[in-house]
């Protein structure tokens, strides 16, 4: 199967009206700018957090939204992955705990997509961890115990914000390189916010500049 992502987003913000419009295959599309770009929202966005004021979000042929056809799929069934910029995973839960919890026992339709959870945490290099909590995580742990849990779910977009914000430079660099390699292995889309220009030009296949919030 080829993956396609294809969207136009219009939002209107207290300071500036965000317009763009994308169209990314299998690859790593990165959103630079500064903060306050909209580059988050533009996540919010097609991840179903936020809604659009108008415009259309299309996923492998399928419309998750449009304000033309009054289409808006809930976020929980657009088989979309979101690693937070705080990767958000849930402190009262252990590593298993939070990987298994957007899994629910079921397998992915695409099957060559479909992963054992704790074997993706072994080849993550955190297998040992998986009775731990969060609190006992270092940043690049919690990273990539987060960034199993948003693939768990055998997804068909995956949606990162400032993945590597929190992270030391040596484990910055170390982490881009295993995100570039996870791409290629799963093949599908991947859009990356970023204000750092290193991380932009190393990942992205792709870059949108967010100045002013369009494209």
């Amino acid at each position: 199967m080829i993956f396609m992502l294809e969207a136009y987003i219009k939002k209107e913000l207290w300071h500036f009206d965000l317009d763009l419009s994308l169209s990314i295959g299998s690859q790593i599309m990165v959103l630079w700018g500064p903060s306050g770009a909209g580059k988050t929202t533009i996540l919010h966005c097609l991840a179903g957090l936020h809604k659009p004021s108008s415009g259309y979000i299309r996923l492998n042929g399928r419309t998750l939204y449009s304000s033309r056809e009054k289409i808006d799929t809930p976020a929980r069934l657009r088989r979309i992955g979101y690693l937070f910029q705080d990767y958000a995973l849930f402190p009262h839960m252990s590593v298993r705990q939070n990987v298994l919890f957007g899994v629910k026992g079921n397998k992915s339709d695409f099957e060559d997509h479909f992963v054992d959870p704790v074997e993706m945490l072994n080849s993550f290099g955190v297998g040992h961890l998986i009775d731990r909590f969060p609190h006992q995580l270092s940043g690049g742990e919690k990273q990539r115990v987060a960034l199993t849990r948003a693939l768990a779910a055998s997804p068909e977009l995956l949606l990162l914000d400032e993945p590597f914000s929190a992270l030391d430079k040596n484990t910055k660099t170390r982490l881009r390189k295993e995100l570039k390699e996870l791409q290629k292995r799963w093949r599908i889309p991947f859009v990356l916010v970023s204000h750092d220009e290193e991380d932009a030009s190393f990942l992205g296949d792709s870059i949108i500049t967010l100045p002013k919030g369009k494209s």
